[in-house]
């Protein structure tokens, strides 16, 4: 049953006829804003190991650019990321806020680099507060207090994930969307380093789309998989960046 001005979605993986979503005309609006680059959670100030990448010489043209991230997207963050976040939209559905502490305590422990670490639990603790505060879900800051209580970070997918899924947003439009906003934070980032045209970043994100798409579909067909990624010249880019002596990034 959907109350007036709701739309009845399908698509979960109970199957194709297994309508588990009414998402309110608003869903679209929240997931835009919470996605975009003005969202209050500081993300223009990361570049996820990029700025080192580009300092070696290995990413220096928007066809290198786009292969890096396409790497990250497939084999790195943006694979476990995309999987953490499912599986916290879930467990929010569920009411599961003991299952949301444990998720959130792996994927607080898998990030590989200590600024890659503040740039996942920076924007995540920044988004709990600002989708509470400003968007009044409780839940956000109930998830906040609970993580607190625990000693345990917030990360940007757990926050997002549990979030988009207290918010009743479309799990497919909410991963996808994660995955796009992480893509095309990283594609600013190189056009500002590089430095490249804007018509060459979007050239870049334009490329990166089947990728986006396919590393969501394949969040949502395994969340249950093993967390893990094989990005190592990401993560030794993360690595070596703490150290870079002139840099632009927090990470």
């Amino acid at each position: 049953m959907t109350t007036e001005g709701q739309v009845l979605l399908y698509g979960w993986p109970g199957g194709p006829e297994a309508p588990l979503v009414a998402a309110g005309p608003r869903a679209l609006h929240r997931l835009l804003a919470w996605t975009s680059p003005s969202f209050p959670i500081g993300a223009f100030s990361y570049s996820h190991g990029l700025e080192q990448a580009i300092e070696d010489g290995t990413v220096g043209t928007a066809e290198t650019l786009a292969g890096w991230i396409g790497g990250v997207l497939r084999f790195g963050a943006g694979r476990t990321d995309a999987g953490f976040a499912v599986r916290a939209a879930r467990q929010a559905q569920a009411g599961d806020m003991a299952g949301l502490v444990e998720t959130a305590i792996v994927s607080s422990a898998l990030t590989p680099a200590g600024e890659r670490a503040l740039e996942a639990r920076q924007q995540g603790r920044s988004f709990l507060e600002a989708v509470a505060r400003g968007w009044a879900l409780n839940e956000a800051a109930d998830l906040a207090a609970r993580l607190d209580a625990a000693e345990v970070p917030a990360t940007l997918p757990i926050a997002a994930g549990a979030c988009g899924g207290w918010a009743g947003l479309p799990e497919d439009m909410l991963i996808e969307a994660f995955v796009h906003a992480f893509a095309a934070n990283l594609v600013s980032a190189g056009v500002r380093l590089v430095p490249l045209g804007q018509t060459d970043g979007q050239r870049v994100l334009a490329a990166l789309g089947p990728v986006i798409g396919t590393v969501a579909a394949a969040a949502r067909a395994g969340p249950e998989a093993a967390p893990g990624g094989a990005a190592i010249l990401a993560d030794i880019a993360a690595l070596r960046h703490e150290t870079l002596y002139s840099r632009l990034f927090r990470s």
